[in-house]
């Protein structure tokens, strides 16, 4: 069962699902709000095992300051034995993710129930 919490900054809200902790960002994704996102998601990829889902279903615009968020995030789950999931629909950010790679090393679900759903495989370590 979904445990929701207020939003911490205007552009992420975090809750847990299903043994995974879900960061929902959402508005334009640049480099003002990756300052505001950058200390949730270090939060969120501290721990040993973690597994975490971010859902961009949300998001209006996404710039190489979401990226770099995005791959930092895996970064830091591969060192800690964690996993990341993505959820996203969005044609330009799909085109995006594909064209640097993130792609193909953390599958793309189109809903949060798919990334929630799929097996303890979210990360590939390239």
């Amino acid at each position: 069962m979904p445990q929701d919490s207020a939003p911490l900054t205007r552009h992420v809200r975090v809750h847990r699902d299903r043994g995974c902790t879900v960061l929902t960002l959402s508005g334009e994704i640049d480099i003002a709000a990756a300052e505001e996102i950058g200390p949730c998601l270090d939060r969120a990829t501290d721990r040993s095992g973690a597994r975490v889902v971010i859902d961009l279903s949300e998001v209006d615009f996404f710039d190489c300051s979401g990226l770099r968020l995005l791959y930092r995030a895996r970064g830091r789950l591969l060192e800690r034995g964690g996993e990341l999931r993505l959820v996203c629909t969005d044609p330009l950010t799909l085109r995006i993710l594909k064209a640097t790679g993130l792609a193909r090393l953390t599958p793309v679900q189109p809903t949060l129930q798919a990334a929630l759903s799929q097996p303890g495989t979210g990360t590939d370590p390239g």
